[in-house]
């Protein structure tokens, strides 16, 4: 019984309260406050309206001005992008034809005909055409041999020459390496000195190379400046492999042989296509060391050819018989000393620029 009293007593307090929430929400007193405060918006909405309207007319009237500026100064940009690239476009154009010129008055002469080469009427055309210079040079043995010996000395010289920078330049990457310092030092030093002509002489002459067909592979089968460039690329091959490659047990053989050379291929590249030039462009060595004309290389052999000036020499010791056949042999000579080594430019274009640029820049 006093269970339901005490229940009952909480039923009627819970319904008084109730009562007595929904009286003073619907009390006259919050009508005016919710009154006076609707009212006062109106009025502040009227006012802020006007300013409100007045900034987005500013903002529609600066808009298109700003797009207006924003778009002349990008045909500004435009204009003065494109004078500059049409300006690149012409230098490289004066630059390509003072290259290409030479060369083509050199093909013109040697097919043209030996009348015209005496009036000295050829320019870019080949007049009077004729292969009577490049039969010549091919029915000559001692042409076909020069080139031949050539074409061989400079592949012997490039792939020795890699492999010698190659074994230079590795081990001066090493930090732990004693002494590597001073290796360097006297590695620059041969870079700015030099012994000289005669003590060269006396050099090659000790070591028993003169008109030896070595003393033009030895002497120049590493270049300070391309071990340089191939240590710089070097370090650039993240330390982290290298390790890796320790933990895991490879000889340094190893590691040079399966993670650096691989990734080098672009400077290996660029570095060949140097050397095979170099050696196939040099004569000054077989000159000086050199008496066997077996070995003569192919740029000696022009060299003594285009120094003999008076043409009754160049008749009796060349064996021209026909008169102005001289000058177009001259240049049927350099064209057919020049192109071969401009046809590998095409197949290693992308990995010469790829190879100077890598290396040369330390991030």
């Amino acid at each position: 019984m006093k269970i339901e009293e005490n229940s009952k007593e909480l039923k009627e307090e819970i319904s008084e309260s109730t009562v007595l929430k929904e009286a003073a929400e619907n009390s006259p007193e919050k009508e005016k406050k919710e009154i006076a405060f609707t009212s006062e918006d109106p009025d502040e909405e009227k006012k802020e309206k006007p300013a409100l309207r007045f900034h987005d007319e500013e903002e529609s009237v600066q808009a298109p001005m700003k797009i207006h500026v924003d778009e002349t100064s990008r045909e500004i940009h435009s204009l003065k992008s494109k004078i500059g690239d049409i300006l690149i476009i012409v230098f490289c154009v004066i630059i390509s034809l003072i290259c290409l010129l030479p060369m083509i008055n050199l093909l013109a002469k040697s097919l043209s005909g030996t009348d015209y080469l005496m009036k000295n009427e050829v320019y870019l055309l080949p007049k009077g055409f004729n292969f009577d210079a490049y039969t010549t040079v091919f029915g000559d043995a001692k042409y076909v041999r020069a080139f031949l010996w050539t074409a061989l000395l400079t592949v012997i010289c490039t792939l020795l020459s890699l492999v010698m920078t190659t074994l230079c330049a590795f081990p001066l990457i090493f930090s732990a390496l004693k002494g590597r310092r001073v290796i360097n030092l006297f590695i620059t030093i041969t870079m700015f000195f030099n012994a000289g002509t005669i003590p060269n002489y006396l050099l090659m002459q000790r070591l028993n190379l003169l008109d030896n067909p070595l003393v033009l592979i030895i002497p120049g089968c590493l270049s300070v400046y391309n071990m340089i460039i191939l240590r710089s690329f070097f370090y650039g091959i993240p330390d982290s492999l290298r390790e890796s490659a320790e933990i895991d047990g490879a000889s340094f053989f190893t590691i040079l042989r399966k993670i650096y050379i691989p990734l080098s291929k672009p400077v290996l590249a660029t570095l060949a296509l140097f050397y095979a030039v170099g050696r196939w462009n040099g004569y000054s060595d077989a000159l000086m060391y050199m008496k066997n004309k077996d070995f003569y290389p192919l740029q000696l052999l022009l060299y003594n050819i285009l120094n003999n000036i008076n043409q009754v020499e160049v008749t009796t010791q060349e064996g021209f018989s026909t008169p102005g056949l001289q000058e177009s042999l001259k240049a049927a000579i350099v064209m057919f000393s020049t192109i071969p080594i401009l046809c590998i430019y095409p197949f290693l274009q992308k990995y010469f620029i790829q190879g100077v640029t890598l290396g040369a820049v330390k991030e």
